[in-house]
């Protein structure tokens, strides 16, 4: 099995800023694709893509999630009874 370098095993540090410009999708905002400047995407998950050129950029709201805790969905039952009472 290979291993895979860390950046300390590269004498690298991680710096954010260094990484330079950093596009997303942020939702209430208009935006621009950066492929072909048009406005019009399809949003997913984690992602939005570009209904026209298909250009895909990670959610701005995606990536402040903690990915370590667990997601909890709350649903309310809305039969009050059980299924089988008639």
């Amino acid at each position: 099995m290979a291993s895979v370098p860390t950046l300390s095993d590269l004498q690298m540090r991680h710096d954010p800023a260094g990484r330079g410009y950093h596009v997303v999708y942020r939702e209430h905002e208009v935006n621009h694709c950066p492929g072909c400047g048009r406005t019009q995407w399809l949003i997913g998950r984690m992602s939005a893509e570009c209904a026209f050129c298909t250009t895909a950029l990670p959610l701005a709201e995606a990536s402040m999630r903690h990915h370590n805790a667990p997601v909890v969905i709350q649903h309310r039952n809305r039969v009050t009874a059980p299924a089988w009472a008639a």
